[in-house]
């Protein structure tokens, strides 16, 4: 028994002792595997800190291209805007070693895995004129490396980016905004790697639409030698302009029609009269209120100088201001009217005919619809001057005056005249055939400037 037991723990032990063996062996070659799969396409001495071999004197070609998936988030308070897009690079690498086994037939690429791209040289571009950019993730970084036979390899990762704009508003709301993205290197100058724009360049994604801008196509695209006194050096640069073209169909439905009736509104109040004050008063002032209200809550770029916007707000306030101030002017004006014909008796225009000539002795008042004579005399007072004795006597020169300044008779139909209703029938007419005028020469000047 002691024998058989023994025997069994020397086979249990050697069987242990291969399964260590072998398990340690099948790690180690699966270590050597993996530690070694890099170097399937890289020479045992490749730097990636030294840039791909060039001729003497020539940098190395990085082609760059741009597919924008979208923009959004335009924001006139920042001045910046978003973009989610994909960038590609390109450029040759002729220190790898590929062999025939690693492609799949028929196929003249392969796909590598970003742990493996981090073992190659890489150029460093960067958005010079963004406040964030970075690599979408999900579970991983989305970026992807493919190597093709003529050692060419390529790198496409998707990004997001909010890139600072300097905006105008002088023009808003027809305000065309011209944004730049700067693509540059930021380590290598100009003498060692050269970035280029690929035959696609910016691609625009076709169902992309903005809300308040129309996207100016082709877009305009710039390759340039740029100095960078931080870095002491010149440097190459990349630059795509996006235009941005504000609509015009969401600011003429919120702002400049509805200003515009309640500007016409405004007119309404000429025909009112100074019987319905009230009315009239509550008309104009709500009128003000309206302009005031829709303008303070309207989406303006809060900017310090004055824009096409503020013009326009600028003359339907002066036009509502304007005849606010007409029926001051005629309230005044009845005023002084109403006290004039209270307390001067009305006389007949032949009597007082009579009476600027010095010739009538008599003259004929009516009263009540009954015809009573008074004896004139005539006192020696200066040439010129003549005075009328009787019950209550005629006017004074002077205030005569006053009255005829209110109200007068017009000599061809006899019908009497008087200022605030002749003000109001005028101002039925110049008011509008002025905001017409600002109208005309405000749109031809906005449209030709924004053009």
């Amino acid at each position: 028994m002691l024998d058989k037991f023994k025997t069994r723990a020397i086979v249990t032990f050697g069987l242990g002792f291969i399964f260590m063996w072998l398990g340690a062996h099948g790690a180690t070659e699966a270590n050597v595997n993996y530690t070694a799969k890099p170097r399937v396409v890289l020479p045992p001495n490749y730097v990636k800190e030294i840039r791909p071999p060039s001729k003497k004197g020539s940098p190395v070609i990085v082609d760059f291209s741009i597919f924008v998936v979208d923009i959004n988030s335009i924001n006139v308070e920042d001045m910046d805007f978003r973009v989610d897009m994909f960038i590609h690079q390109r450029w040759l690498e002729s220190r790898l070693e590929i062999p025939d086994d690693i492609f799949e037939e028929g196929d003249d690429y392969v796909t590598l895995l970003p742990e493996v791209f981090e073992n190659f040289w890489q150029p460093d571009p960067y958005f010079l004129n963004s406040k964030i950019a970075e690599i979408a993730t999900l579970t991983h970084k989305f970026t992807s490396v493919t190597l093709y036979k003529n050692k060419t390899v390529r790198y496409a990762a998707r990004m997001h980016a909010i890139i600072a704009c300097q905006m105008e508003f002088q023009l808003y709301p027809m305000d065309i905004q011209v944004c730049p993205i700067y693509i540059e290197s930021f380590s290598s100058n100009n003498q060692k790697v050269k970035l280029r724009w690929s035959d696609s360049g910016v691609t625009l994604n076709p169902e992309l639409k903005l809300l308040q801008y129309n996207l100016g196509q082709p877009l305009e695209l710039e390759e340039s030698d740029g100095y960078m006194p931080e870095k002491v050096g010149n440097f190459s640069r990349l630059t795509v302009y996006f235009r941005f073209e504000r609509q015009i169909g969401h600011h003429l439905i919120q702002t400049f029609a509805p200003s515009s009736l309640v500007v016409m509104l405004s007119w309404f109040s000429f025909w009112l009269g100074l019987d319905a004050i009230p009315g009239r008063v509550t008309l104009l002032v709500t009128c003000m209120l309206t302009l005031v209200t829709m303008f303070t809550g309207a989406d303006i770029p809060p900017v310090a100088y004055v824009k096409a916007l503020d013009l326009w707000m600028a003359g339907c306030m002066l036009s509502v201001f304007a005849a606010l101030a007409e029926f001051v002017v005629v309230k005044v004006l009845d005023v002084q009217y109403q006290y004039q014909v209270n307390r001067i008796p009305k006389v007949l225009p032949m009597r007082i005919s009579n009476m600027e000539k010095g010739q009538c002795a008599t003259v004929a008042s009516w009263e009540g619809g009954a015809v009573r004579s008074r004896k004139a005399t005539q006192t020696p007072t200066t040439p010129g001057q003549t005075s009328l004795q009787g019950n209550g006597g005629p006017p004074k020169p002077a205030r005569r005056q006053s009255l005829l300044s209110v109200a007068w008779t017009d000599t061809d139909t006899g019908v009497e005249k008087i200022m605030w209703r002749e003000i109001d029938k005028v101002s039925r007419a110049v008011f509008p055939i002025l905001f017409f005028v600002f109208v005309l020469l405000y749109w031809p000047i906005l449209l030709m400037k924004s053009s």
